[in-house]
Order: structure tokens, then C-alpha cells, then sequence
């Protein structure tokens, strides 16, 4: 009878070469653990590159493990693939010191791949393959643009870390500096029967910290930089559910390649459940190998001409979509005016509405900060337990009357006092979901799903005009500016890209706060620093529109 691997796994079996060590042209060696075809002959080769250790390849899938982001290895060598796990310098069994992404690494990963194509085993093509860091890895093996290496596909990869991942809006984000220092930690901490690992030399954390505009060692480290010099083609996946690291990379890569690109936009609610999507072999066997095959082995397999350009999975109506082009052309961008009285739907400081009419009177929204009745982040607490709700600033709509898909990037036009000379906006759009009107008379918060997140930092509003679309407006970060207290500013705001379809019977709501909770953005929260004091005061009205733009998909398109 056969079992699941035979019927799983393709016809070569595998061996693996433990710590080969390639001599870079400085002198440094890096290490690499290479797994391939226990067969003669030569094979494509896929390569993987971070800091996270090729010994820990043989650790059990399992959300404990995040960066265990390699994919099923010995499923793509069974398909005829060498697969290539390199510590990049400074790391794990790798020489050198530890740069984060700087110059030194990113030429590393050109002398690495023609390292491999001139191998005997290797019939010259070479691939990238991998998530997150392994991502990273290769818009850098793109932009470096070896001869041998054919195609590229960074799945889960931000292309803009500082606006991605540390500073979101200009707003200092714990992540990154966590991130590190797990890194550094597990390259160095080993079992008691085990001799000490790497140390790593340079205080990259302290650099997350101490540079809060984005200047040249952010530029170094930045693909959004190059990324017009990718030349291979590009299979870019991103995830919904990971606003705040990832999927705006995905997205931009996508938007402004010269390279042949395909973008696929997952459902994927969260971080855990991208990962897991990565491990998975029927994912690859169906969206991957395919790509690698076509591109590697020189397959005829009419993978590239017959995917859609653009697949968008729609969440609400859980359901793929496939698209000619990104943002989608009949995208019709719809107001959604912050306005006057309440929705009566929901607990908040404020429970104000939002509504497709133009406001007819000015009116004002106050929020002091922080709160008192703040207990974790901007969480409070109530009678059921945590109320992410009750403490921040709503703008709910009616109940819809019909579907309302939103699909593509999103904008948040705010006008806004403070008494301070800078403030932070903290922005969330939510899909709230009907509420029996007991359930509601009981004290209870109606249920609601986040469907996109948004920051700025109001010091930090200086427009990069070249870079910016007329949904999409891009910062420079690069020369803050404190506001004067008390005047009228008018900001836009992005909110990440989505798709989603709000149905009939929910409602629409806006969040806006200056502060926000582990409770709801988990490992990517923003430390909520000492001189965060004041009082924010939000204008609406037909003088101040402070307003939402939706690009709403017309039904039955």
C-alpha cells in the first residue's frame, strides 16, 4: 500500500553536505548546509539565505519556531532540486560580522549563487526560495542580479523595513528590536551540553533605535531603493494578515518592477497562519514548484502565461479573485464622511458615524491622552474582560444595505488640531458584525474583524511627491517637522491595501487613537513613549472633510 510520502514526494531520495564552506573574495568563509539528489547528474539549485541557522532546519513545525521559514526541503530535493540553506556572515557557522542586509551581505549573495552554479552538481540555474528574512534575501539576490540566477520568489517579504516594519508612519514599532534580539539570542544560547554560538558583534537593535528618520543606513538596507534593477522574474505572495511587517513590500514590489512579476495577495489572517500556509507541501506543489520548474528546469509547463497577473483572495466572501492589473483599474473611489450625532451601535468615547453624505455642519471630535482608562496599551477593561473599543475614537456607518467590496489601497483624510507640538494617529478599519439588539441592551460590544491598519506620525507629514500616487501618499520621514499647537492640519493617512467585502447587514467602523496594545497587534505593537500627553481634536464638517476613501468594487465585476 502506498504510503502518504510516496505519494507526496517525487522520485530522488537525499543527501546532505553539513557545513560547506564558501570562500568569499574578502577572505571570510560562509557556511552553508546543502541538501540534494542522491543521484548522479546536475540539478537546479534554490538557495535560502539568513540568520537563522541551518542547524535548526530539523526543528518540528510549529508556531514556537517562526523563523523556521525554509519550506518542505526534502520534498523539493525528492523533485530534483539541490536546496542551498546559507548563514548569512556573521551568523550561525558563518565568518564575518553581522550587517543586517548592508552592502557587504547583499554582494555575498552574488558570489554565493555563482558559488553554486559552478558546481557539478548543479546544472547553472539557480533560484531563490523562502519566507520573511528569506524574502528580504531575495529582492537582495534580484537587485545584485548574478548571471546565474533565473527567477526569485519572496514570499512574505517587506522591500521597505524602516515603513514597514520599524517605523510605521514614523512611529517607533518594538518589532524590529525584539526581532534582533531573538536572533541574537538564539545564535548565541546553545543546550548545556553544547558549546557556546555566535556572538554577534554589532548592536543592530541600538541602530533600529537610535535612527528614527529614515537616512542613508536605512537607505543601504532598503530594496525599495533598487528594486527597478531586479531583472529575473518575480512570483511576489503576501499575506492580508500581515499589515505591519510584509504585505505593503509584496504590494509596492509588485506596483514598480520592470521585471515579469506576478502578485498573489493571500487571506492568510495572521502571522501564524502564513507560516503554517508556507510549510504546507500541497501549497507548493500547487503555486511554486510549478514557477521553479518553468524557470529552473526550462519546463514547458504554461505556468507563467496562464496565471492571472494578479490573484486577490477576497476576504468576507472568502473567495479568489484574479486580476489583469493592480490596483484595479474600475476601482471607484467612494467617500465615507466622519460626521455628526452617533451610531448607537457601539461603546467608544465618542460612538460617532460615518456616512457616504456630505456633512452639512462642522463640527468636533476630542480626545485626551493617555487615557485613564487605559490598562494595556489603550485596551481597558470591562465587565466581559478587554474592550479594545471602549477607550479609542469611532466612526461607525448604518447597517449596509448591500455588499461593499473593497479592493486596493485605502486613504484616510483627517483634519486635526493638538495641544502638543506632535501627536501620533493610530488608525484601524473594522468590520463590525450585526448585534441582536438583547446582546446589546446587555452591555456587550458587537463582534468586528480588523480589515486594515494605518499610522502617521504628525511631525513626519513631509510628502515624497515623486513617490506618492493619489491613493497611496508616501513620506519622506527624513525631516520631521513639529506642528503648532492648536492649528488645523489636514493629514492623509494610508491604510494598507486590502481586499475585503463587507456585507450586507455590517457596518463600516473607523478607529482612531494614539496609542495601541499587544492585545490587538500582537508582535508588531509601538512602545507608547513618556511625552505622549495632550489632547488631539478632530474637524468634520463641509470646511474640515475629514473623510475615508474606499475604492469599492462594483457588484458582479
Amino acid at each position: 500500500m502506498a504510503t502518504e510520502r510516496d505519494e507526496r514526494f517525487g522520485a530522488f531520495g537525499m543527501r546532505v553536505d553539513d557545513k560547506v564552506m564558501i570562500r568569499m573574495p574578502d577572505g571570510v568563509e560562509l557556511a552553508c548546509r546543502i541538501y540534494r539528489p542522491d543521484a548522479d547528474g546536475d540539478f537546479p539549485a534554490l538557495l535560502a539565505a539568513s540568520p537563522y541557522q541551518f542547524e535548526t532546519d530539523d526543528l518540528p513545525h510549529s508556531p514556537l519556531f517562526l523563523w523556521r521559514e525554509v519550506g518542505p526541503v526534502e520534498w523539493y530535493v525528492s523533485h530534483g532540486y539541490a536546496y542551498v540553506h546559507l548563514d548569512v556572515r556573521g551568523s550561525g557557522n558563518s565568518g564575518g560580522s553581522y550587517g543586517f542586509f548592508d552592502t557587504r551581505e547583499q554582494q555575498d549573495l552574488y558570489e554565493v549563487i555563482e558559488w553554486i552554479a559552478a558546481q557539478d552538481w548543479c546544472t547553472g540555474n539557480v533560484g531563490g526560495l523562502g519566507q520573511s528574512y528569506y524574502a528580504w534575501s531575495q529582492w537582495f539576490m534580484g537587485i545584485v542580479n548574478p548571471p546565474s540566477l533565473k527567477c526569485i520568489a519572496p514570499y512574505d517579504g517587506a522591500i521597505d523595513i524602516y515603513r514597514g516594519a520599524a517605523y510605521h508612519g514614523g512611529i517607533y514599532c518594538d518589532f524590529m528590536t525584539w526581532w534582533f534580539n531573538l536572533v541574537r539570542g538564539n545564535n548565541l544560547h546553545r543546550a548545556a551540553n553544547a558549546p557556546t554560538g555566535k556572538r554577534f558583534d554589532r548592536d543592530i537593535a541600538g541602530e533600529f533605535i537610535s535612527r528614527p528618520t529614515y537616512d542613508d543606513w536605512w537607505k543601504e538596507r532598503s530594496a525599495w531603493e533598487r528594486i527597478k534593477e531586479i531583472k529575473v522574474p518575480v512570483l511576489s505572495i503576501g499575506h492580508q494578515g500581515k499589515m505591519a511587517l510584509h504585505e505593503r513590500g509584496n504590494i509596492l514590489a509588485y506596483e514598480h518592477l520592470d521585471a515579469p512579476a506576478k502578485l498573489v495577495l493571500t487571506g492568510a489572517k495572521d502571522v501564524f497562519e502564513a507560516h503554517d500556509l508556507f510549510d504546507r507541501i500541497d501549497y507548493h506543489a500547487e503555486n511554486l514548484l510549478p514557477f521553479y520548474d518553468q524557470f529552473l528546469k526550462g519546463e514547458d509547463n504554461g505556468f507563467w502565461d496562464e496565471t492571472p497577473n494578479v490573484q486577490i483572495f477576497i476576504r468576507g466572501r472568502e473567495e479568489w479573485r484574479s486580476e489583469a492589473e493592480w490596483p484595479l483599474p474600475r476601482a471607484d473611489y467612494k467617500a465615507w464622511h466622519l460626521t455628526e450625532g452617533t451610531s448607537g451601535s457601539v461603546r467608544s468615547l465618542n460612538d460617532g458615524r460615518l456616512s457616504p453624505e456630505t456633512p452639512a455642519t462642522d463640527v468636533t471630535t476630542s480626545y485626551s491622552y493617555p487615557n485613564p482608562g487605559w490598562v494595556l496599551g489603550n485596551v481597558g477593561f470591562g465587565p466581559q474582560g478587554p474592550d479594545p473599543v471602549a477607550r479609542v475614537v469611532t466612526f461607525t456607518s448604518d447597517a449596509l444595505e448591500e455588499d461593499l467590496e473593497v479592493v486596493g489601497p485605502i486613504v484616510l483624510e483627517l483634519h486635526v488640531a493638538s495641544t502638543a507640538p506632535d501627536t501620533d494617529f493610530f488608525i484601524k478599519l473594522s468590520d463590525q458584525m450585526p448585534q441582536p439588539d438583547e446582546e446589546r441592551a446587555s452591555g456587550r460590544q458587537p463582534g468586528s474583524v480588523y480589515v486594515s491598519r494605518g499610522w502617521l506620525r504628525a511631525s513626519h507629514r513631509e510628502k515624497d511627491e515623486a513617490a506618492s500616487t493619489p491613493h497611496r501618499p508616501f513620506y519622506t520621514h527624513a525631516n520631521p517637522q513639529p506642528i503648532e499647537p492648536g492649528k488645523v492640519y489636514a493629514y492623509e493617512i494610508e491604510l494598507w491595501p486590502v481586499g475585503y467585502c463587507f456585507k450586507a447587514g455590517h457596518r463600516i467602523r473607523l478607529e482612531i487613537s494614539n496609542a495601541d496594545s499587544p492585545l490587538t497587534d500582537g508582535l508588531f505593537v509601538h512602545q507608547y513613549m513618556w511625552y505622549k500627553v495632550g489632547t488631539d481634536t478632530v474637524h468634520h464638517g463641509p470646511a474640515h472633510p475629514s473623510r475615508l476613501l474606499l475604492p469599492v468594487v462594483p457588484p458582479g465585476t
